[in-house]
């Protein structure tokens, strides 16, 4: 069989790998980039980030419009949702996007494979359709699938993972979300917002135990006031179809009957069927893929980037890791700040965070400031009728140099990447609070609560 030669092939068309084969490209590598979906731009684009986003939007629209267009001098009177339509508003976004991807794939020369890639022990990559690869350089960038709990078997109807929440032909009347972190919290507001009872189980103490515990405990209140409910400390044992819907059992619970089950208590990396064995690629015990500090793996030439070799998984992470193995490979130079990758929810309010939470500072021993301020307290939030939440500035006692940032409120998302920026740069609270910021704008928050560090609001 022929063989056809790349410098560059990437093994994952996902935020990590159609990144890094673009990259690539730019730096005059001869690339190819295997996905077995015909859609490149892996989980996030297809079945995660961006359809999510997208239901989040549609269902928030509601719930203005039903609950608090009433004080700006608007009633809107027989509001129904089509369900149809929304998913296929959904739809279109993905499309649109995955059209995007295919074009710029295109447009750098980047050769697109459709097909399952696997590794052989003599370094080739065989496709499913029947191409035997062969590469100087080979970057596997397979994500993550979500984590498979003892006890549940998914039909992908009623007990499903977040492909299958993504998708309900209707909305539920009872929901069980199993895990309380950011999938869960994301779809289950979805649901919530379309009329769905819904009830997260969480089987540690904490929701959204990655957080800042005060943002965190923040985010928690305002949800149960939407109508989530919140049961921590449920180990869920199993899930049984009965009849039209499910029982979950829980240890030490009574059996819990709802409509459907979400099954979302965390993602596994995607490197099951990679040939990494064959290959000689090294993975941990719980699979991930085993890199240095260059992202290169245990053999010669293959490296791995992306939620499969661990770390936080998110997909702007993915791509940096993809863009910096790449120049890596071709100048010997390339970098990421894991200490400043920002991380969002983007629930209403949305959360967003970037470097050290306070109970790392206390448990670090580092001595530190901190600086808040509310929405509440901002011009711009109070026109818009949206002031819940607050942001954090946590600053090196000794040094000033932001340590952390961690907010609650709208838009928190984009209000973030400012604060991640400036640690970026390493910059101190007093340089960020002697920025001037546009008014009336929600950014002066992050003004505000970094000149509270030193004691110098304004505003509050």
């Amino acid at each position: 069989m022929s063989e056809t030669n790349f410098d560059l092939v990437v093994i994952g068309g996902g935020p990590g790998g159609y990144v890094a084969a673009i990259r690539a490209a730019q730096l005059g590598l001869k690339t190819a980039v295997v996905d077995e979906n015909q859609k490149f731009g892996g989980t996030c684009l297809r079945v995660g980030c961006i359809p999510s986003k997208a239901l989040l939007e549609s269902s928030h629209l509601l719930v203005e419009a039903r609950d608090n267009m009433i004080e700006h001098g608007i009633t809107a009177t027989k509001l129904t949702v089509d369900l149809g339509a929304m998913m296929k508003r959904k739809t279109g976004v993905v499309d649109k996007l995955t059209g995007g991807i295919a074009m710029l794939l295109k447009r750098n020369k980047v050769t697109a494979i459709v097909g399952r890639a696997e590794l052989t022990a003599d370094r080739k990559i065989k496709v499913s359709d029947g191409q035997v690869l062969t590469a100087t350089h080979t970057i596997i960038a397979t994500g993550s699938k979500p984590m498979q709990l003892p006890g549940i078997t998914l039909d992908g109807d009623l007990i499903g993972d977040s492909t299958a929440a993504l998708s309900y032909p209707n909305v539920p009347k009872r929901l069980v979300v199993i895990g309380g972190g950011y999938i869960g919290l994301e779809l289950g507001s979805v649901w919530a917002r379309l009329g769905a009872e819904v009830a997260i189980f969480e089987g540690t103490d904490t929701v959204l135990g990655g957080l800042d515990q005060e943002i965190g405990r923040m985010a928690v209140k305002s949800f149960e006031k939407q109508g989530l409910h919140f049961r921590t400390k449920m180990w869920v044992e199993s899930v049984e179809k009965t009849g039209n819907g499910c029982v979950v059992k829980c240890k030490n619970e009574d059996p819990i009957e709802c409509d459907r089950v979400l099954v979302s208590a965390g993602r596994v990396p995607n490197t099951g069927a990679v040939g990494l064995e064959a290959a000689g690629v090294q993975q941990d015990p719980r699979g991930f893929i085993i890199v240095d500090e260059n992202f290169k793996t245990s053999v010669d030439g293959i490296y791995s980037v992306g939620d499969c070799i661990g770390g936080a998984m998110l997909a702007h992470k993915a791509s940096e890791e993809g863009i910096a193995c790449v120049e890596k490979i071709v100048t010997g130079v390339g970098h990421v700040n894991y200490d400043t990758i920002p991380a969002v929810v983007y629930t209403h309010p949305e959360i967003a965070s970037v470097g050290k939470t306070e109970q790392e500072l206390k448990e670090a021993g580092v001595a530190y400031r901190k600086g808040v301020c509310p929405f509440g307290a901002n011009g711009r939030a109070i026109a818009i009728g949206d002031v819940e939440g607050k942001i954090k500035v946590l600053a090196d006692k000794k040094t000033d140099r932001i340590l952390g940032v961690h907010a609650i409120g709208p838009h928190a998302g984009d209000l973030i990447a400012e604060a991640a920026v400036a640690m970026n740069f390493g910059a101190s609270s007093e340089d960020l609070a002697r920025c001037c910021h546009a008014h009336p704008t929600l950014s002066e928050i992050m003004q505000e609560a970094a000149l509270a560090v030193d004691g110098r609001a304004i505003h509050t």
